[in-house]
């Protein structure tokens, strides 16, 4: 099975998150100050980027569930959507 462009994209940012942490945990028995403040610096956005990750990635899937919620409950309803969006893109890629 081929994998998704999201997934793929999902997988390459939790292997940068992963270099980076082993980046800090790299240094940790630097003393010079440089690095130690790069050091915190990395670490403050490494948690940042966690954070935002997790929270795109549950507002996605939650997101999901309420369309297939709707497509489920009311099929009807994702049909005729389905019609019309179609319906409206032929209409324009058909315009000259």
């Amino acid at each position: 099975m081929e994998k998704k462009p999201s997934d793929a994209m999902a997988a390459e940012l939790r292997e940068l998150i992963n270099h980076a942490q082993a980046l800090v945990e790299a240094t940790t028995g630097a003393a010079d100050e440089k690095i130690t403040s790069v050091r915190k610096n990395l670490q403050e956005r490494l948690k940042a980027v966690k954070d935002r990750y997790d929270e795109a990635e549950c507002g996605l899937s939650e997101t999901i569930k309420a369309a297939d919620d709707l497509v489920r409950n009311k099929p009807y309803y994702a049909v005729a959507g389905s019609f019309l969006g179609g319906l409206l893109l032929g209409l324009l890629v058909s315009r000259k």
